[in-house]
């Protein structure tokens, strides 16, 4: 859920299946009328600009964002996102596209190994590294300031400090049911997993179990 406050100056870079809703509710409230958002669950908003026409999703990458609104407004805002623990998040992606089917609930273990082994399963959206959405062509790191999960209350307080806004307490959503996601893993899927998302657990210092 892409969000651009130009009252407030800062631009949420919304990581698909990290909190993204949580961060769009607390925010909305304090959105102007010339603000903008991209969102298609809940509500459908759409910003104006080209790159957005094409894209039903709210998931735009950083590098998208700041295309579309110039380089000199991308460093005159605050930039932020959420990441996660990249094996948390897979078990909350498998729980969320295989929600309607049960096909998770029945056997977890099996639903993720399916997903890993057949693209059809692979959103091109949702099953992107994260690192993809915060980098630049050259894999540098663009976005000003990288909130996490595991402490989210925390970062998010820091951002709302940052951009003088009042502090308030983030709200589950859009959350998919579950366990606590080491309970979901043997030594292959968690290897498996660590292949997939290289990138994330080394760029942000992720460990299992963390």
């Amino acid at each position: 859920m892409t969000i651009l406050s130009h009252q407030n100056r800062f631009v949420f870079i919304a990581v698909p299946k990290v909190a993204s809703h949580s961060i769009r509710f607390a925010l909305r409230a304090h959105l102007g009328p010339d603000d903008e958002e991209q969102v298609s669950l809940f509500v459908r908003k759409r910003i104006a600009r080209p790159v957005f026409d094409t894209q039903e999703h709210g998931h735009q990458t950083a590098a998208e964002v700041r295309a579309a609104i110039g380089a000199d407004i991308w460093a005159q805002y605050l930039s932020f996102a959420v990441v996660r623990n990249p094996w948390d998040r897979f078990v909350s992606y498998v729980a969320f596209i295989m929600r309607h089917n049960g096909a998770f609930e029945r056997d977890p273990r099996a639903a993720m190994h399916r997903v890993l082994a057949n693209p059809q399963n692979q959103s091109p959206v949702h099953y992107r590294s994260q690192i993809d959405f915060l980098t630049d062509e050259s894999g540098a790191l663009i976005v000003s300031k990288i909130c996490r999960a595991e402490r989210l209350q925390q970062d998010f307080d820091e951002v709302c400090d940052l951009l003088a806004l009042p502090r308030c307490t983030l709200e589950t959503r859009n959350a998919s049911a579950h366990r606590p996601y080491v309970d979901y893993y043997d030594d292959e899927l968690c290897a498996a997993v660590a292949a997939r998302y290289r990138a994330d657990i080394d760029r942000f210092g992720y460990r299992f179990g963390d």
